[in-house]
């Protein structure tokens, strides 16, 4: 115990934490996306790769990005923060509008050959522009209508067009963002009580609008009580977990991707991750996202930087909650309404937004004066064994 006190207490536990945990999450994704995607990659496009090639295209263009959100100053990305925000409303309003309905959401933007989700630009532009917002009223929070105007208003409007798209799912997210948000700079319980009160309501109205999606809902308790209709999904998601036992049949070996597993390589990954490395695997992966949070949390709470500690705050909620809402929906915990795992699933829309996120959270642990120090002394130790060699 004394040997990882020691070790959490280094300078640059989080900035390690985070990288560490971030590459495995990756290295874990691109592996379950080539075996989950194989099959429906050959059917379709003849070749077993076609899918996870792109991923690793994405990949190639999302880590770049990374380090450059992990380079950038922090007073770069707050003068980014309104363009980002107004950007990401203008692009929900064109899905609401014009966007590409896919099961009974409309959440996809056609841009020309390609096709977008702004829903996944928007979580991180509301959370920069939410952590700026507050920053900047870091010392009137103990007001209640500080803390409400304008961010809330402004949340609700993203949440609302997501809605309008039908998107249950996101804006579940959007609201587990802003309730977060809210608590880390101090609202009142009562606040929270409202606010579940007045979600409930709407999160009940919209299930009732759509038959697919109210189908969804009423069979998600149990889904072998529609096994050839809404159960058919989560009901083979927990064929999949249940024929991983603890050790899985082995990187590959699934079978539920042979075609009876719906989205295996998009929304039910971790069904198929559950299969071919089973138990292990799982709590492997759920406890790398612990071990983001954890380190995301402890720069959150040692930085004296409000807009730090409001950014990554919101980021943990964001990433934290989406995988919870993807997991407890693979378990069949919660209703399927579409919601991939982040760093792991396939898509570009999703990583992309992620990815960059993570270098934001990995350049405020860099930035800690103990670990800056620490970069730097290592920085002129290398210099000076390089000086020593010539």
């Amino acid at each position: 115990m004394t040997a990882v006190r020691d070790a959490m207490a280094r300078p640059l536990t989080n900035y390690y934490l985070l990288l560490g945990s971030i590459a495995l999450l990756l290295t874990i994704g691109l592996l379950m996306v080539l075996s989950s995607s194989s099959v429906e990659a050959y059917e379709k496009y003849g070749d077993s790769y076609a899918i996870v090639k792109r991923q690793l295209m994405w990949v190639a263009i999302g880590v770049p990005l990374a380090w450059l959100a992990s380079r950038v100053s922090h007073k770069w990305v707050r003068s980014l923060a309104y363009p980002a925000f107004s950007v990401s409303l203008v692009l929900l309003l064109a899905t609401a509008r014009f966007g590409i309905e896919v099961y009974g959401n409309k959440n996809w933007l056609a841009l020309g050959p390609i096709q977008i989700q702004p829903s996944e630009i928007a979580k991180l532009a509301i959370i920069i522009w939410a952590a700026h917002i507050y920053a900047n009223k870091d010392r009137r929070l103990g007001n209640l209508h500080q803390m409400m105007v304008p961010v809330v208003p402004g949340m609700l409007l993203a949440t609302g067009l997501v809605v309008v798209g039908h998107d249950l799912g996101t804006a579940l997210v959007f609201f587990a963002i802003l309730v977060g948000m809210l608590w880390v700079v101090g609202a009142p319980a009562r606040l929270f009580v409202m606010c579940l009160s007045v979600v409930s309501v709407l999160a009940l109205g919209l299930a009732a609008t759509s038959p697919e999606r109210l189908d969804r809902i009423t069979t998600f308790v149990d889904p072998f009580k529609d096994y050839h209709g809404t159960g058919w999904q989560p009901a083979h998601g927990l064929y999949a977990m249940a024929t991983g036992g603890i050790f899985g049949e082995g990187i590959g070996a699934s079978r539920q991707k042979w075609g009876t597993l719906p989205e295996a390589h998009t929304d039910f990954i971790f069904a198929v991750l559950g299969e071919e490395l089973g138990l292990v695997g799982t709590l492997l992966v759920i406890g790398l996202f612990l071990a983001i949070a954890y380190a995301t949390l402890r720069v959150a709470r040692q930085t004296t930087d409000p807009f730090v500690r409001y950014c990554s705050f919101g980021i943990v909620i964001w990433l934290l909650g989406q995988m919870m809402i993807n997991v407890g929906m693979v378990l069949a915990l919660l209703p399927v309404i579409g919601i991939p795992l982040p760093l792991v699933s396939y898509g570009g829309s999703s990583l992309l937004p992620t990815l960059i996120a993570l270098g934001l959270v990995v350049g405020f642990a860099r930035r800690e004066p103990a670990a800056a120090r620490a970069l730097a002394q290592r920085r002129r130790a290398r210099a000076t064994g390089l000086s020593a060699r010539r």
